[in-house]
Order: structure tokens, then sequence, then C-alpha cells
């Protein structure tokens, strides 16, 4: 087995065996915080279709808002579409993004490319410098 497919030590398989209160203890702080008060009743909804979804087999894409939502290690191999406020990006759960939220892979702001001042600039942006 790869060093991809292991998370702090233990392979995907004994996380997903591992039961809750162990495998919370070897998540980061904040994912940690948030099981152990509780999933959100929303996030708890998608868990349980994600846990049919696997009883089942299926493997289409999950369409989901919830960006608050912990990765977990059952969730290794499956197809998400993350709402990002104006389209769904698709996110495939790997080992590495155990311990993250689903949001964190679909940004919600691109980056700004500054180009030339175009028609309708006002008078002191219309300068351009001759080079």
């Amino acid at each position: 087995m790869s060093v991809s497919q292991t998370y702090k030590g233990y392979t995907i398989e004994e996380l997903r065996r591992m039961p809750m209160d162990e495998l919370v203890k070897i998540l980061p702080a904040r994912i940690r915080r948030s099981l152990l008060r509780g999933l959100h009743p929303e996030n708890r909804k998608l868990l349980e279709k994600i846990r049919r979804m696997q009883e089942r087999g299926i493997q289409k894409p999950i369409r989901t808002h919830r960006r608050d939502m912990p990765i977990l290690p059952e969730m290794v191999g499956m197809t998400f579409q993350i709402y990002n406020g104006k389209e769904w990006i698709e996110v495939t759960i790997t080992p590495e993004m155990i311990g993250h939220y689903l949001g964190e892979f679909a940004p919600t702001t691109k980056i700004v490319r500054h180009g030339r001042p175009g028609k309708g600039a006002t008078r002191s942006s219309k300068y351009l410098p001759l080079k």
C-alpha cells in the first residue's frame, strides 16, 4: 500500500472500521470539536444519504450545499458536486482530504485578473504609459 493510501499511519480500511470515538481522537481539532458537539441535522441527513448509496453500490455524484460537512473515511472514493454559490464543482474524495471540510475544495471566488482600461473608464484611469 502506498503512502497516499494512509492517514496518520492508519490505512483507509482501518479508519472505516474504527469506531467514531477513536476516529475523533486522530482528527484535527476543528473537526474533532464539530463531531464531539454533534453534526448539524442537515449534515447528518447527508451522511445517511452517503451510507445508503454505499449500501446499494450507487456510484453517481452526490449534489450538496453542505460546505461545512467534515470529510470522513467512509467518504473516500466518492464523488460530490459541491455548490460554490454559482455553479456545482465536482470533487472526488481522496485519503488526503480526510479531516477537511467539503467547502475547502470548491472555492467561492475566482482570482481577479485586471485588464487594460476600456470604454467607460474614468478620465484618470484612461492614461496608458507608452512602452
